[in-house]
């Protein structure tokens, strides 16, 4: 597998489509600008869809890529080593904040084992079980997979978009349940921006105190140097910093595009994962949106490289994808607005005489 096919297999979403929609806002009744970003979110989905009017979102849903990363017994984490699985464990059973939002909104959740480092009957029911090694590679000092591992990964999240494409899925909510996943994605977003360490180090979802941020930054660091000499080939640079749930979630990203389902991203490690795919298809960021401003120094350079301009900057940190389902009432308000509000009534003699 060359990631850099995708580039032949992705076209971006209906310019055509989206100037019929720009055209339609011109005539509603309510005045241009007065909906804000509203409208821009409205247009892009009407592009996606490839229909004017906007048709609402009907079968959205979250998929959250699982994993665990052996940098965490660094203590780069503010959580255990390892530990992954009571993230998912915590989803499933409804008791995290993502589970909640979900439930609110009446959205499933779809959680996917990519990587993570436990025996498999400590894991709920529900999990789709598409583990591609237990756990990865202490990436300061190792590579986190094999190539054949980072392939098989990629492969992994393809697979899972083909089915949401094609059981009727419409939007996804993007998002990880990592331990350690921020170190990966921080190292991957800093070797793509050539950037250093201290620059993208922040204090991840789980919070760390400066001892930690000290030990994640030289984490990183030695992880950059591991990571640039193959920086030329994104399937190896994913074996070599990333991980299996980050291969997996670029693979997603890459075939979500190619099937022209459109995804709402969440927080850093989704971001890197996104950058990686910019690397291989340059059009596949038009099938994005990013969700919010996660407060990870790595995530704003990410985004800013791939001109995402988030929806929301509330200051939710938790991750796995809380904030980016708190965007998508907003994307559910944007395309029923532009699908409901009534055009501009022309008087009979203004239309008689445009006529």
């Amino acid at each position: 597998m060359n990631l850099d096919d995708f580039s032949d297999l992705i076209e971006r979403p209906d310019g055509g489509i989206r100037r019929d929609a720009e055209e339609r806002r011109a005539r509603l009744a309510v005045r241009p600008g007065a909906l804000g970003r509203l409208d821009e979110w409205g247009e892009w989905l009407a592009a996606a869809q490839g229909a004017v009017p906007v048709r609402p979102l009907e079968q959205p849903k979250v998929v959250l890529f699982a994993g665990d990363h052996g940098v965490a017994s660094l203590g780069v984490s503010g959580r255990a080593a390892g530990g992954a699985y009571e993230l998912v464990r915590a989803v499933l059973d409804g008791a995290s904040p993502v589970a909640v939002l979900a439930r609110a909104q009446r959205v499933p959740v779809r959680v996917v084992d990519a990587g993570l480092d436990c025996d498999p009957e400590l894991l709920p029911a529900e999990v789709t079980r598409r583990r591609v090694r237990r756990g990865s590679g202490r990436i300061d000092v190792e590579n986190a997979l094999t190539v054949e591992e980072a392939r098989a990964a990629v492969e992994l999240g393809v697979a899972v978009a083909d089915e949401e494409a094609d059981s009727g899925t419409d939007l996804v909510v993007l998002g990880d349940l990592s331990v350690g996943g921020t170190t990966p994605a921080s190292t991957l977003i800093a070797a793509l921006c050539g950037t250093d360490a201290s620059v993208v180090t922040g204090r991840g979802g789980a919070g760390i105190d400066d001892l930690a941020w000290m030990r994640k930054c030289a984490a990183i660091r030695d992880a950059l140097r591991r990571a640039r000499p193959v920086l030329g080939d994104q399937l190896e640079l994913l074996a070599a910093v990333g991980g299996a749930d980050l291969a997996a979630m670029t693979g997603f990203l890459l075939q979500c595009s190619v099937r022209r389902l459109p995804v709402v991203l969440d927080g850093v490690v989704g971001a890197a994962c996104a950058l990686v795919a910019q690397r291989a298809a340059f059009r596949a960021p038009d099938w994005w949106l990013a969700g919010q401003v996660s407060g990870e120094p790595a995530q704003a350079k990410a985004l800013d490289r791939m001109a995402l301009n988030p929806l929301l900057d509330h200051g939710v940190t938790v991750g796995e994808g809380t904030g980016a389902l708190l965007a998508l009432p907003l994307v559910r308000a944007a395309a029923a607005l532009a699908a409901e509000l009534p055009e501009l009534t022309l008087p009979d003699t203004v239309a008689a005489e445009e006529s």
